[in-house]
């Protein structure tokens, strides 16, 4: 569809025709496949992007990722061709603050329509998200940022699908009321998903659950649970030996049997914490990236998945 195009060089075109760029089909996972269908072009920077703007979407959009499968989209950096391609597709969907080369790009880029998920919800600073037993402080100062990862509180998502669909139907008028009817789907479903945790997680033997980065903190919040993180937002970040102390305590403070890890950055970590403390180790998936090694297909099985991990570990009754 395009709406409004860059003039682009014989050059330029054949080029992409070297590079097969003209072989699109609908809700593409190919980066580099971006903009010049007969169809609503987005670019969605990393999964949760992309889910919703298929889901929104429907037949009538063609959508890119720039995050490939299995890719830790934290670090990513974009290639000169996934650039060139923001200046040739009709919308951007993305999460400014997760990944700092995805927004210089968006900032640079002469998009017509950017979807910021950022100012679809409200973001917190999650630093200090933990807490504090009678007479102990922090062993360290967590860091503080806003916490970006508010994918994995369900009732946050639906609020930024709408604020995705909203961007469509002004955007593509012409296919306002399917995305209508499909953000009013996605946010049903949605909605029964919240219920599914709220009542599967509202009785257990401890509110307390070790993960492997602090992905799960809007979820926690959401249904009255504590998250404790080995290391802080930063998957990537080394915890310091007086962390892993505080935490080996804690286990046994409150009752934890778990130490959750993820599919898309190193378990090492949380498995040698887990052997110190005699914890069990089980995957908490934050849902950043959809692979083979993922518990699901996509967003809703992954959430049913971790769901389950969830209750066993913190023994629902």
């Amino acid at each position: 569809m395009n709406v409004r195009r860059q003039h682009i060089s014989g050059v330029a075109l054949a080029a992409a025709a070297a590079l097969g760029l003209g072989t699109l089909t609908a809700c593409s996972s190919d980066s580099g496949a971006a903009g010049n269908t007969d169809k609503f072009d987005v670019v969605a920077s990393f999964y949760p992007m992309q889910f919703l703007a298929e889901r929104i979407g429907g037949d009538h959009v063609n959508v890119t990722t720039l995050t490939e499968p299995g890719q830790e989209p934290h670090d990513l950096e974009l290639s000169t061709r996934q650039t060139a391609n923001l200046q040739e597709t009709d919308a951007v969907l993305y999460l400014k603050g997760l990944q700092p080369a995805v927004d210089e790009a968006v900032a640079q880029a002469g998009v017509e329509t950017k979807i910021d998920a950022a100012t679809l919800t409200e973001l917190e600073d999650h630093g200090g998200a933990g807490h504090d037993h009678e007479g102990e402080e922090h062993a360290e100062e967590e860091e503080h940022a806003v916490d970006p990862h508010f994918w994995v509180d369900p009732v946050k998502y639906a609020e930024a699908a709408k604020g995705v669909g909203a961007a469509f139907e002004k955007a593509d008028p012409d296919h306002a009321a399917d995305y209508r009817k499909n953000t009013d789907a996605l946010v049903a479903e949605l909605g029964d998903l919240d219920k599914r945790f709220t009542d599967g997680l509202k009785n257990t033997g401890t509110k307390v659950f070790f993960t492997n980065h602090a992905a799960f903190t809007y979820l926690a919040e959401r249904y009255g649970l504590t998250q404790e993180a080995i290391s802080g937002l930063d998957p990537e970040s080394e915890p310091s030996p007086a962390r892993i102390k505080e935490l080996r305590d804690e286990a046994k403070a409150d009752g934890v049997t778990t130490v959750f890890y993820e599919t898309l950055v190193s378990d090492k970590t949380a498995k040698t914490l887990a052997k110190d403390a005699g914890l069990r180790t089980d995957v908490l998936d934050p849902i950043e990236g959809i692979t083979d090694k993922s518990e699901g297909d996509d967003y809703f099985e992954v959430m049913e998945s971790n769901l389950a991990a969830l209750k066993t570990a913190l023994g629902a009754k």
